[in-house]
């Protein structure tokens, strides 16, 4: 599809202005763990638990569809453990839908982040096969990897967040890497088929019929904290995982990262992807739900996406979400990547296309130019790198008194203009 020469929209926007924007620092609670090695073989030692896993086994590992800080040398550390009980550890791609929804496309994600086979010193097998593993109490299949299926053990693995569309007990984890991420597309299109309003009770249902069929030995669940480091490591024996996961989860929401300004005029988001959120862009941060089932985040009346991450792969998902988007970010979209995740999970509002401008300029001035009930000069803006990366962020000059006032924020520019290049692309953040 080709977008032309946006010469007469330049034109109606010429006159609207953008303002100074300061840089500011928010400040977080940093405490994060120092020896991921260490950590993860203390509590192996400390929990006995290589007597659950008998020599010549066959043991998988499961690999999440996210980036998540140092899951590579995770993953690597649990493969040694394993090999040194005498078993054979595999890495199964646990990401659902993702990656096209091909065995090739989740391979090449996990690659992606590090977690390669060289690097681990195992291999990764990935398949998009199942097997129907045993039925909920109301006669639903359960579909299950039919690699893991046919292992002797499952060590699964993941971090422990708030999810995206929904609140419950269980929502990013453990057990949804067993009930979605090890389903594979059949899996995840049966556990979504009723709707994200269903996951509270479907997520814990799935898992429990799963790990009552397969030998899911233990779990490791991985924190992170608002700076995207591993705060918290939890090494946890299979059997205590239903009832350990949920204060994990509660653990996990206190330490996520987030805007500290309650509301603005325009969110500007630099770059989505699915190596920042599922969502491409975090609702928790962002305040851009595509369901009625969770809340928070930032309130605006506009946001803005200007690019998609590299190691997306072309899923956009999230510009759906946004109001304004750039020419740059739509010529890199992948609707083959894009399309498998919004036919899985029903929800199809995150993957629609927003208003495409020319350049990154334009896009402010459209949002800018939108907004209603403001005076366009004061305008309200919140500028961020991603949803994960919010230690620093810039604000229009209008929220100067308030950055002032709000604890945990921190001026550390003074304002200055937006920097452009010739093309109309946003520098800051390069």
């Amino acid at each position: 599809m080709e977008i032309k020469k946006q010469t007469n929209i330049r034109h109606l926007l010429k006159d609207v202005p953008i303002p100074g924007v300061i840089k500011v620092r928010q400040h977080f609670d940093g405490s994060r763990v120092e020896d991921i090695p260490g950590t993860i073989r203390t509590q192996l030692k400390e929990q006995s638990l290589s007597a659950r896993i008998r020599q010549g086994d066959r043991v998988v590992l499961t690999g999440s569809s996210r980036e998540i800080a140092n899951m590579n040398v995770i993953l690597r550390e649990l493969a040694a453990f394993i090999t040194s009980c005498g078993a054979h550890p595999y890495i199964v791609p646990a990401m659902g839908s993702h990656g096209g929804s091909s065995a090739e496309g989740q391979k090449e994600i996990l690659e992606d982040y590090g977690i390669t086979e060289e690097f681990c010193a195992c291999p990764i097998h990935s398949s998009m096969d199942t097997v129907v593993t045993g039925y909920t109490p109301d006669g639903l299949p359960v579909y299950f990897d039919k690699f893991t299926a046919e292992s002797d053990s499952i060590v699964v693995v993941g971090r422990i967040k708030a999810h995206t569309a929904f609140r419950g007990p269980y929502e990013s984890g453990l057990f949804k890497m067993l009930g979605i991420g090890l389903g594979k597309q059949k899996g995840a299109d049966s556990l979504h088929a009723a709707g994200f309003g269903a996951f509270k009770e479907r997520i814990p249902e799935f898992a429990r019929v799963i790990m009552n069929n397969n030998n899911v030995v233990f779990g490791v669940g991985v924190i992170e904290n608002a700076y995207d480091q591993t705060c918290r490591i939890e090494v946890i024996k299979g059997e205590e995982i239903a009832e350990k996961e949920p204060p994990l989860l509660e653990y996990a929401k206190k330490r996520m990262p987030r805007i500290l300004f309650p509301e603005t005029d325009v969110l500007v988001v630099t770059q989505i992807g699915k190596n920042f959120s599922g969502s491409g862009m975090d609702p928790n941060v962002t305040g851009t739900w595509a369901t009625p089932y969770g809340s928070g985040g930032i309130y605006k009346q506009k946001t803005v996406v200007l690019d998609v991450s590299d190691k997306s792969h072309g899923n956009a998902m999230g510009v759906g979400m946004a109001d304004v988007t750039t020419l740059r970010l739509f010529n890199k979209i992948d609707f083959t990547a894009l399309y498998p995740n919004m036919l899985t999970s029903t929800v199809i509002t995150p993957g629609k296309i927003a208003m495409v401008m020319e350049d990154d300029e334009l896009a402010i001035k459209a949002a800018i130019k939108t907004c209603t009930n403001i005076e366009k000069k004061t305008v309200r803006i919140v500028l961020i790198k991603n949803t994960l990366s919010l230690d620093e962020l810039y604000i229009s000059e209008a929220m100067q008194q308030e950055a002032m006032e709000t604890e945990g924020v921190e001026i550390v520019e003074n304002a200055r203009k937006m920097k452009f290049d010739n093309e109309g692309n946003l520098l800051e953040f390069v």
